[in-house]
């Protein structure tokens, strides 16, 4: 018997043919629409940065790293503010990585799937997704409101809390991906699990975890909403953590805003050079995942 004879055997490929043709129309549709997609995101990025570049090269200048801010038309710079979130970003981050080593090293190695450790890490998600400026607001209540004032310290412990939660999940992440007989091996050479944490697990998983610190350091480098209600700023040159302190974010959003033309070409030199320092940081953080 010939196929043509069967029953049913044309309409059955007319169905099949049909069906082609329509799922090779909506591949088109969605594969034009991802097409044009990407192509709108990436033509407002390079708007982004070609505004930001033309503005923020041409108000680049020596001065901007030499002298500190000033009175408009006084032909200041940005120093105290680039020091200060130099400072800033620093101790935050040096407070922020070992809470967040230790907590994301227990969640992975020693409480894997207690209460303890879904509560913990129930918390830290939180946080991580917490608007910046909440922050700011629990450490005023915490720090500036009974210690009388705004202050450095106060702005570095806002941003050592944003800083906590990302090295937490990096750090919990790259210990799993270590294999368990890995961990067995050190275990039967008779060494401690303290040892064979320390020695050997944060070793191999040290890029990933440098990773993560290097993301947060970028993500805290341009907060802006915490420091607000922490150390507040300081347009004089000043480098006690007990007083109000300077940052580049905070000068960036007052002088953006400002009705003189020498504080708002000051502001697009700012958000240059936030800008060039947190894609550095983004790129020497991708070539250690890389690795």
């Amino acid at each position: 018997m010939s196929h043509s004879s069967i029953p049913g055997r044309p309409k059955d490929l007319k169905a099949s043919a049909a069906l082609g043709r329509r799922r090779r129309r909506v591949d088109m549709i969605v594969r034009t629409a991802c097409f044009a997609a990407t192509i709108i995101g990436v033509l407002f990025l390079i708007s982004i940065l070609g505004t930001l570049f033309w503005n923020g090269f041409s108000a680049l200048s020596l001065k901007v790293f030499t002298d500190v801010t000033k009175p408009p038309g006084s032909d200041g710079g940005l120093l105290n503010p680039i020091i200060g979130s130099i400072i800033q970003t620093f101790i935050g981050t040096v407070i922020g990585t070992p809470i967040g080593l230790l907590v994301g090293t227990y969640l992975a190695e020693y409480s894997k799937a207690s209460p303890l450790a879904h509560s913990v890490r129930f918390v830290s998600d939180i946080l991580l997704s917490a608007p910046s400026i909440l922050i700011g607001l629990f450490v005023y209540q915490v720090l500036v409101v009974p210690f009388g004032g705004f202050s450095g310290w106060a702005g570095c412990v806002a941003l050592a809390i944003i800083v906590i939660p990302i090295v937490v999940r990096t750090t919990e992440d790259m210990l799993r991906l270590l294999p368990d007989t890995l961990r067995e091996a050190v275990i039967g050479l008779g060494a401690p699990k303290w040892k064979m944490i320390t020695l050997v697990c944060w070793r191999a998983a040290a890029s990933g975890i440098m990773t993560g610190i290097l993301l947060a350091v970028a993500r805290v480098a341009g907060e802006t909403a915490p420091l607000l209600f922490t150390s507040l700023g300081n347009l004089n040159w000043s480098l006690s953590l007990s007083a109000p302190m300077a940052s580049l974010p905070l000068t960036i959003y007052a002088y953006a805003g400002s009705p003189y033309q020498d504080w708002i070409a000051l502001a697009w030199a700012g958000a240059l050079i936030i800008t060039l320092g947190v894609l550095g940081l983004n790129i020497a953080a991708r070539s250690l995942l890389r690795k």
